[in-house]
Order: C-alpha cells, then sequence, then structure tokens
C-alpha cells in the first residue's frame, strides 16, 4: 500500500536546482530541493511517506491514510477526493497534513514542519501537482494544507506537456515531503496567542507608551544588570511620591518586573521624569537617555549607602597623550567616560572599531608638535585606555552625519561583534593586569527602521545560566545565537534565500535591523555584577506599599466585576435640600454645575425593600416608623421630582423592582427621606400633597429650600401664606408673593385666589416665596444689578457657569492666586474683569485674558477686550462639556488696550564679558526699529568706562552654537513669537579688527558639543598667534578667575565632518584653519548658569524627578 524513506538531510536542502529539470516524486532528494525551499532552520528529520489510491471516483467524502513517524511525532495525510465543504463540492482536491493523534500527545506540544503534499501519476511519478507549506502544528491547530489543492477536472485530464493525466485509471498517488525542524526556543512560528512571557521565560515585558521602546530596551538591561538593581533599591525613598519622585519610580518599575506575571507600565516613571503624555512619542537618542537617567540617580545616590555604585560598575579611564618620538617629552590628560563611541562605518567588526579608536596619529613634517622646552617636535597623538569598567556600553555610531546630503544617515554596514572578545591589548602598559581583561557579551540593543523611526528592541542573557532571551516591549522570548549576532550584524544577509522572496523581490535585502549598543560584562567580575538576587535585597517598604496597592486594585476589579449586581441609591433630605441652591431638590446632570453631595448607598439589586429601609434608617439614626422613601423621576419636562413613595407591605419587593417599575430611565435610584414631625403619628390626612417650599431672600440675594409641607388639594394657595409666616418665625400677616418652579425658564406667579387643585399642584412640586417689596425697593435692588424677584435670580441659575482662573505664567502662589468665580453666560466680557479684578484687587484694565484648551489647559486665544463678548461666546464652543472652564489670567503693568499697538519684548543684557548680568523689559509700538530697542536699552545698562559705547542685538542659533544678529532696521512687531533677544556691548578688540584678522563665533559647551550652555559670542583671531597667546585673550573677553579658566578646555567645532570635536593645544595656531561659515570654537567647561541648551532642534530628554 505505502513505501516510506527516512532521509537524513542536510539542512540546507541539497544544490539548488534548474527550476525547469524534470524531476520524479520518487527522486526524494532532487524533489525536495526543487519544491522545499530552505528555511534557515536545523532538520530535525525528513520523511517521505507515498499512500496509493484506486476507484477515484468511489473514494468516501473524507478520508485519512495510514499513520507514519517523522520526528518523534505521527502524522497522517488526510483527503476529501471531491473538496472539503469550504470549496465548491465536486470540482475541487482539498489535502492536509494531518497531525495524527493530538489528544495522546503531551500538553502544550507543538512540532514545526515543512512540507510538501503532491498527487501523482502512479506510472509516470514525473506527472504531479505539488504545493508547499510550513506551520507550527499545535492541538488548536493541528491539520494544514490546501483547501483548493486542484481542480478535479486538472488531475484527471491530460495537461499541457505531458502525456497522460495525473490520476489515470482513477488511481494516484498522494505522497507527502514532510521536514521536522528543530526549534531550539520554542517560539518558532508561533502566533503569541496567549503567550505567557513569565510561565517561557522568567521575564516579563514592558509596555509601550507610543515610542518608548528606546527606554523600554535600555530599561530592562539596566534591570538585568543586579548589581544596578540592587544599588537602585538602596536608595532611601520611603518617603517619596511615585510620579514625582524617579528613584521610587524606577524601583517599582524594578519590583514590578521581579514579580508581576503581565507586562509592566511605566507612565509613572515617565511621569517622574516630569514628562507629558507627548514627550513619550519621540524618539530619543538611547545614549542621551542613559546618561541624563544615571545622572539623575547618581544625585540621588550621594550620601546613601548606594553613593559610588554607578561610577563603580559603569566608569573608566582613558588618556589622551603627544609623546614625541625623538625627545623625552610627553603631554597627556586622564579623562573618565561611561560609554565608549565606536565607528561602524569602514569597520569590519568590534576589534577592528576599538583598533580605529586608540590608533596613532604622527604629527611632522608641516604638522610639528611644539613641545615646551625642545621647540618643534615629530611626535605621536592617540588615545589610550587605562580600565575598562565592569559593565562597558558600547555605542556604535549608527547614525552619523553625511557631508554630501547634510543630513544624517543611519548607516546599515555590516559590522560583526563577538560573544567574547579580549580588550588587553587596548590598554596602557601601566594598567593592572592581574586579572585578564576579557568581557563576555550581556546584551545587545537593536534598532529596525531609518533614521525618521522604527523600533528598539533588547537582546540580554541575564545570566551565565540563563539562554539569550529577547525583550521586545511587552514580549519576551528565548533566542538563537544566531539571532543574537548574525541577524543583527546589518549588512547584506548571508546566502540570502531568493526562492523565499517574491520574484520581483530577488535583489538581495539591505538589513535595517542592527545593533546600535553593546553590553559587555567583564568575566572575572561576572559573579560581583550580576549576584544572585535576594528577597532581603528588596526593600521592605517597596514591598509593603506595593503589596498594598496591589490588594486594592485587586478590591476594585472585584468591585468592578460585581458592579453589575449593584445599584447606586442616593437620598435626599430635609438637610442637603435646606443647603441646595438651584433648580429642583438636588443637582444631578447639569451641564456647567457640578452634582449635588448627597448621602450615597451601594445596594444590592436583590436586597429587599425592609432591609434596605433598616439600613437607610440606622444611618440617619431614626425609628423605621418615623421614616418613608419616596422615588424622583425624570418628568417630561426634564424635572427630577419625588412622585410616589415607596409600598411598605410587599415583603419580596427588591430594590432592582422598585427601580425598574417605578424610576424608568434611571441608572441609579434617587430618593427621598420623608421623616414624618413624630413616631406613630397618624397617616397624612386623605386628600393632601406634599409639596416643597423654597424661599428666594432679596437682602442675601440667596434662593434656599425650606421644607416640605402636606397642603389638601382643594385648600387656596392663599391659605399657605400663614403656614410659611409660622415656618419663618415673621410676623402673621406678612406678604409675600408665591410662585411655581415648574422648569429651568418657566417660573410662574401663583394666583392667590385659586386651589392647588385648579393650580394643577401636585406630590413633589416645588413652591418658591419672596416678601413682597415695594416699588422703590424693586428699582433699588435693579440698579445695583441685582435680582429683586425669583423670576430673575432662576434666570441667572440657568446660565450661572463656574469658572476657573488660573496665573498663566507664574506656578500659584499668594499673589498669583488659583480661584473661582461663579459668572452667568450674559455677563460680558467687562464684568469678568471686573469681578476678576475685584477679587485680585488690580485694574481691570491691566489684566489680559487667555482661554484654554478644556482637553489639556493649554493656552488657546488671548480674548480682545475690544469685542466684549458675552462669557457664552467665550467658554464655547466645547464639545467635551467640561463642567469647568478654565481662563489663565496675566497682571500687566500696562493697559491692554496699549498692548494691542505695542510689542512687549525683554531682552538679556550679557555686557561685555558674554555674563547674563541682567534682563530688561520694553514695552514700545510695533513699528519701532532694533535700533531704538537698543538706544532704550543704553539707557538701563552700565556700559564699560573707556567701552566702545556701542550695542549688539542678537539671538542665539537654533544649536545654540551662533548669534545671529539684527542688522537694526528691522521691525521690531514683524521679529517672530517667542523670541530670546540677547544684547552686548561690542568690545574695541573687535571694532578695531583689520582685514587680516578673521572674527569667529565662540559657544559654551560640557562634555558633549549637543550640551550647550551660556551665551555665543564673536572672537578676534590673530595670524601667526600661539593658542597659549589666544588663551589669554579669549581669558579677558570673558572674564574669568584664572582657577576656573584652568580648567577649559578649548576644541574646533567643524559642522562638515559631524566629527568628534578635535581639542586644541597650545602651540596651535587656530587661525591657520581654514573656518568654514559654520566652524566654530567651543569652550568645554562646566555648566553653572544651570540653562543647558541643546542644538539641532531636536528636544533635550530632561528628567526632573
Amino acid at each position: 500500500m505505502s513505501d516510506m524513506d527516512v532521509l537524513d538531510e542536510k539542512s540546507n536542502g541539497g544544490p539548488p536546482m534548474d527550476i525547469d529539470e524534470v524531476v520524479s516524486v520518487k527522486d526524494h532528494e532532487a524533489f525536495a530541493a526543487k519544491h522545499m525551499p530552505d528555511l534557515g532552520h536545523d532538520v530535525k528529520e525528513f520523511t517521505v511517506y507515498t499512500w496509493k489510491l484506486k476507484d477515484w471516483k468511489k473514494l468516501d467524502k473524507k478520508l485519512t491514510s495510514p499513520e507514519f513517524e517523522c520526528g518523534g511525532h505521527k502524522w497522517r495525510i488526510l483527503l476529501f477526493p471531491f473538496g472539503n465543504s469550504n470549496a465548491p463540492p465536486n470540482d475541487t482536491v482539498s489535502v492536509y497534513l494531518d497531525y495524527a493523534d493530538p489528544k495522546r500527545a503531551p500538553e502544550g506540544w507543538h512540532a514545526c514542519a515543512q512540507f510538501a503534499l503532491v498527487i501523482s501519476n502512479p506510472n509516470d511519478p514525473t506527472i504531479y501537482t505539488v504545493s508547499h507549506a510550513h506551520h507550527r502544528f499545535i492541538a488548536e491547530e493541528c491539520d494544514w494544507g490546501f483547501t483548493r489543492f486542484s481542480e478535479l477536472r486538472k488531475l484527471f485530464n491530460i495537461q499541457e506537456g505531458h502525456t497522460r493525466p495525473t490520476i489515470e485509471d482513477e488511481s494516484a498517488d498522494v505522497s507527502v515531503f514532510v521536514r521536522v525542524l528543530e526549534d531550539p526556543t520554542g517560539v518558532l512560528w508561533h502566533n503569541f496567542v496567549n503567550y505567557d512571557s513569565k510561565k517561557e521565560t522568567g521575564f516579563v515585558g514592558l509596555k509601550n507608551q507610543g515610542a518608548t521602546c528606546y527606554m523600554n530596551s535600555l530599561l530592562q538591561s539596566l534591570y538585568c544588570t543586579r548589581y544596578f538593581r540592587k544599588a537602585v533599591y538602596e536608595i532611601p525613598t520611603e518617603e517619596e511620591h511615585p510620579t514625582e519622585s524617579v528613584a521610587l519610580a524606577l524601583q517599582r518599575v524594578f519590583y514590578h518586573l521581579q514579580t508581576s506575571d503581565q507586562p509592566v507600565g511605566t507612565t509613572e516613571l515617565t511621569k517622574s521624569f516630569g514628562w507629558k503624555s507627548l514627550d513619550s512619542f519621540l524618539q530619543h537618542d538611547v545614549q542621551e537617555f542613559n546618561r541624563v537617567l544615571q545622572d539623575k540617580l547618581e544625585s540621588k545616590m550621594k550620601g546613601t549607602v548606594a553613593e559610588g555604585a554607578i561610577a563603580k560598575l559603569f566608569v573608566g579611564k582613558m588618556k589622551s597623550y603627544i609623546k614625541c618620538v625623538n625627545v623625552d617629552f610627553e603631554s597627556s590628560r586622564i579623562e573618565e567616560f561611561n560609554d565608549i563611541q565606536l565607528n561602524v562605518k569602514g569597520m569590519k567588526n568590534l576589534l577592528d572599531s576599538f583598533r580605529d579608536y586608540v590608533a596613532v596619529e604622527t604629527l611632522d613634517g608641516e604638522n610639528k608638535y611644539q613641545a615646551e622646552g625642545y621647540g618643534l617636535q615629530d611626535a605621536k597623538k592617540g588615545i589610550i585606555f587605562q580600565s575598562f569598567p565592569p559593565v562597558l556600553h558600547l555605542q556604535l555610531k549608527r547614525f552619523e552625519y553625511d557631508v554630501q546630503r547634510d543630513a544624517m544617515v543611519k548607516i546599515n554596514d555590516r559590522h560583526e561583534f563577538p560573544f567574547e572578545i579580549d580588550l588587553g591589548e587596548f590598554l596602557d602598559e601601566t594598567a593592572d593586569r592581574s586579572k585578564p581583561w576579557v568581557y563576555k557579551l550581556h546584551g545587545v540593543l537593536v534598532h529596525s527602521g531609518d533614521l525618521h523611526g522604527g523600533h528598539y528592541f533588547a537582546l540580554i542573557k541575564p545570566d551565565p545560566q540563563t539562554r539569550w532571551l529577547k525583550f521586545d516591549d511587552d514580549r519576551v522570548t528565548p533566542v538563537t545565537d544566531k539571532e543574537v549576532l548574525e541577524e543583527n550584524y546589518g549588512g547584506e544577509p548571508l546566502n540570502s534565500h531568493p526562492q523565499n522572496l517574491q520574484r520581483n523581490q530577488v535583489r538581495s535585502m539591505k538589513r535595517f535591523t542592527n545593533a546600535y549598543m553593546l553590553v559587555y560584562i567583564r568575566e572575572s567580575l561576572m559573579d560581583e555584577v550580576l549576584p544572585p538576587f535576594k528577597e532581603e535585597d528588596t526593600p521592605a517598604h517597596l514591598k509593603r506599599r506595593l503589596d498594598e496597592e496591589r490588594l486594592q486594585i485587586e478590591a476594585k476589579r472585584r468591585e468592578r466585576e460585581e458592579q453589575h449586581l449593584f445599584l447606586t441609591a442616593k437620598v435626599i433630605t430635609d438637610e442637603t435640600f435646606s443647603q441646595h441652591e438651584g433648580f429642583d431638590l438636588a443637582t444631578f446632570d447639569e451641564k456647567n454645575w457640578p452634582p449635588s453631595e448627597l448621602p450615597t448607598f451601594r445596594v444590592l439589586k436583590q436586597e429587599t425593600y425592609s432591609t434596605f429601609k433598616t439600613r437607610v434608617a440606622q444611618h440617619f439614626n431614626y425609628p423605621e416608623s418615623q421614616i418613608r422613601l419616596w422615588v424622583l423621576v425624570n418628568r417630561q419636562n426634564k424635572t427630577v421630582r419625588p412622585d410616589t413613595h415607596i409600598p411598605e407591605n410587599e415583603p419580596t419587593l427588591t430594590v432592582d423592582v422598585i427601580r425598574n417599575n417605578m424610576a424608568a430611565r434611571q441608572s441609579d435610584l434617587r430618593l427621598y427621606l420623608d421623616v414624618s414631625p413624630e413616631p406613630g403619628k397618624p397617616d397624612v390626612p386623605p386628600g393632601s400633597i406634599m409639596i416643597f417650599l423654597k424661599h428666594f431672600d432679596t437682602s442675601k440675594q440667596t434662593l434656599h429650600g425650606i421644607s416640605k409641607c402636606y397642603v389638601s388639594r382643594a385648600s387656596k394657595v392663599s391659605d399657605l401664606i400663614p403656614i410659611i409666616n409660622e415656618k419663618m418665625r415673621w410676623t402673621p400677616g406678612t406678604p409675600l408673593k408665591l410662585y411655581e418652579e415648574i422648569k429651568p425658564g418657566m417660573i410662574e406667579l401663583m394666583k392667590p385666589k385659586l386651589t392647588f387643585q385648579q393650580s394643577e399642584i401636585q406630590d413633589g412640586d416645588l413652591i418658591c416665596f419672596q416678601v413682597d417689596i415695594s416699588e422703590k425697593e424693586v428699582h433699588d435692588l435693579e440698579s445695583q444689578g441685582l435680582y429683586s424677584n425669583p423670576i430673575q435670580f432662576y434666570d441667572f441659575l440657568q446660565n450661572r457657569v463656574m469658572i476657573i482662573f488660573r496665573p498663566k505664567f507664574e506656578e500659584p502662589d499668594h499673589d498669583h492666586p488659583e480661584f473661582s468665580l461663579v459668572l452667568s453666560k450674559k455677563h460680558t466680557y467687562d464684568t469678568m474683569a471686573q469681578k476678576v479684578a475685584e477679587f485680585l484687587r488690580h485694574d481691570p484694565i491691566k489684566l489680559r485674558f487667555t482661554t484654554t484648551h478644556a482637553a489639556n489647559g493649554s493656552p488657546k486665544a488671548i480674548l480682545k477686550r475690544s469685542l466684549n463678548q458675552s462669557i457664552a461666546e467665550i467658554i464655547s464652543p466645547s464639545y467635551v462639556n467640561p463642567s469647568t472652564t478654565v481662563i489663565l489670567y496675566e497682571k500687566l503693568d500696562v493697559s491692554i488696550v496699549e498692548l494691542e499697538t505695542k510689542r512687549s519684548l525683554k531682552i538679556i543684557w550679557t555686557g561685555v564679558h558674554n555674563k547674563e548680568e541682567s534682563t530688561h523689559s520694553f514695552l514700545l509700538p510695533k513699528t519701532s526699529m532694533v535700533h531704538e530697542l537698543g538706544e532704550h536699552l543704553m539707557k538701563q545698562v552700565t556700559m564699560q568706562n573707556s567701552g566702545s559705547a556701542k550695542i549688539r542685538v542678537f539671538e542665539v542659533s537654533k544649536d545654540g552654537k551662533t548669534q545671529k544678529e539684527f542688522t537694526g532696521s528691522e521691525m521690531i512687531g514683524n521679529i517672530p513669537d517667542p523670541v530670546e533677544l540677547y544684547a552686548e556691548e561690542i568690545p574695541w578688540e573687535e571694532l578695531d579688527a583689520d582685514d587680516g584678522d578673521k572674527v569667529i563665533s565662540v559657544f559654551h559647551f560640557s562634555k558633549e558639543v549637543s550640551r550647550t550652555h551660556g551665551v555665543p559670542f564673536k572672537f578676534v583671531v590673530k595670524p601667526a598667534e600661539k593658542f597659549a597667546d589666544t588663551k589669554r585673550r579669549l581669558q579677558a573677553r570673558i572674564g574669568v578667575s584664572d582657577k576656573d579658566f584652568a580648567k577649559y578646555r578649548f576644541a574646533l567645532i567643524q559642522a562638515a565632518t559631524f566629527k568628534q570635536p578635535s581639542y586644541i593645544e597650545d602651540e596651535d595656531t587656530i587661525y591657520d584653519h581654514k573656518f568654514a561659515p559654520e566652524d566654530v570654537l567651543g569652550l568645554d567647561h562646566v555648566d553653572k548658569s544651570g540653562k543647558t541648551r541643546t542644538g539641532t532642534g531636536e528636544k533635550a530628554i530632561v528628567i526632573r524627578g
């Protein structure tokens, strides 16, 4: 019935065959080579199984072949000779490879197989139809193949180029070629549905907040450096708040990575950096992020047991030197480093990059070195390492400046790195070699994509015993050595398989996925850097705090899950009514007003009314016999009023039934607590209705609930007057006016002679009263902008809005408070300005207001006083319907009328010595020229006694390296906003420079060219002047003490090469450098101003907490 071969096949599938060569199904090697492309995985076993079939047209609709074995699994062919139900019946053949007995396989089984299914002519094995696929067979997907393998008529008829059909005399051979592949990681072709990182690897991932994968890959690398994790845990943080303390937030992320079985969030951490959500969507440079984070943690570790941990782990020393060849003279400087930036371009591998880094440059011929006391000498210049840190961070320079394109580009060239590297050859002969300088690869941080984006992930070997893992945001998976090294070298893939690609993609593809940072750990210190992590290494306070939070989250989750079993009951009492100022008995869903705070109960829907009533009685401290509860309903006219009281005599009545039957269309239950004056008093007389009374007090301009009372339907409205006078303890006979509160915008004066029935008053209606006042009193109130009757006051209530006023530029304080005012939508800008001015005790004409975006409170538009808009126009259109609007205010020194024609500008004065001395504000007509601004400034600043008395006004370029000078004839109204203006006194030296001198730009930076600070300035360079003399003039120009100036270093920064800065020696003559327009001199020194800038228009990474 069948013949079966088990072949030991080489994993590369034999020599590639010419596509059109005729091969026989019986020639298993050749057939597999032609029809089964090499997928680049090791083959565990290769088997071919053939199933001979006769009487095709009499076959069952579905049949399976006998089982065969391959790769330790049992398989069979599943055939639908006339098509599966998913294919059109009777015109298609469906055929699949089927895992024979999935139910008996061990739990969690899987098999990765590549296979080709073939139907061939039993007499001529070169006539066949074939399809191939590969699949991860699992319990949920245990057969895989082709529903439309072939049309039946094509198999039964002779096809072009053949002499006989595939199925001949209703007989055919159905064969399957199976390669079961090795799956060393266990995740080959995994669909990651229900994948559990913790279970498979012992680690969990980090969630991506937008573009924070660069941060996630670094955090995982730092987390796996256990000595670092331990040091972070040692920072005392008991008293701190996670969104304000980077140290605590990082401890929490590490603790969650340690204990959670779900991916961990980093929002708290980025909040502690002081980042808004937008910052999380900007991809930053990992090296910069790492440095800023470590600086921050280092300062937090000062004075604690963790002090010095970061330097101990990550800091090494290097020496830059110039050594004379013929005389015994050496000039050198030792520096610390946290990471090393290595060239990728033109380098075959990591050793080449290191050799390039320490390459020696020869200074000879015209380029000789001026050695102190020896004159011009041949010399060698270079860098040599004195020590490498236990954990070595290597930054591969994948991003470089391309002069031709005048842009940054990504270098995707191939660059190899090893699992182990000996760095001994790069160390100074004086270095300590008692232990070898052999380093083991611990982490590879990978970037996939181009310059403008892409994705970052990390490959880490957490310790020598653990396998390599891939940390890709929220998923952690095992990986092979090939995935760690070969796949991240970049360049062209080796032995790329064109047959895997679409025909038109045969050109070999350049890889965009490659390593940009490597982490190596010194082998001899491996046990110190990666010590076993013990329970007591986690701070007890952190564990306690997070366990409590976990319990709270769990309780909240349970509450959410059980939410559908409960409903909320809100209870209005006589007390809450007496404090309520507004429509109805309480505020529920008003657009511009917060809801009333009412006693609230969470009630099981199935709880009986009698149990619930007992709870309410106990809560308010009344005997049960003294209270009744009324259900409030939404009336047709949009008011919410008590409708009927809940019947007392139905023992099975549940709270849910009450809500559904008595208060339809409400998600929660709203109730009124009706307390009878004394227990056991007879029931309310029949025919009475319960009404609620409110008092409008003209003198206090308030409207408050008074109480409920019962009246007979047949009695007259005027009968209420003596009852009210008695309740209010007023003189009997005090004249009153009564109004019915029908709904907002409909408040009507009642006719005293009509009965309540004629006035259509029912249970739960509201009547508002006021003491009747004379015409004169009405006139007096209205002339002061006050309300003389409830109709006007209700109109105010209907239009009232609460507006929060917040200072625009200052943090709220005593002089710039944040406060709220209640205004009517009908008020105008002037009324608003007047009320704010009264609150702030400031002139209203000197207040300026700015509206805000409802979503995030950021400034939107400055309000123009001249439009005198209404509040309704100012706060609309708000589609998000916030209950409160925020308006920003500024207290100005000038009137806003003047501001509309003038420009307010601030200038920072740096004097003649390039120091930020003072800031001056000016308000000048928009048509003024910049030179007029300079003249105004001269009157306010102190110039040098015998100075030039000339002022230069300038901006600073985006990269912080040069001045952008104004000519003086620009109109200040045309300078774009926002702008930072500077001015300095021009030194004589610059004014006196002759044609032979060069005027260059000088700027301040700290360690890295992009970390600029201070204010750039101009400086004169003279021909044939040695730099030692140039330095003296520079010192005089910026007025720095000898002690400080000794710490300065000087570098030429060339824009075109985007190289590391070349530091200048005393013997150099910088005049001889051919200055391109963007070339500048950089002063490298510590920033004492605290005003770091960063260049190239990209925002610097700032971590505040």
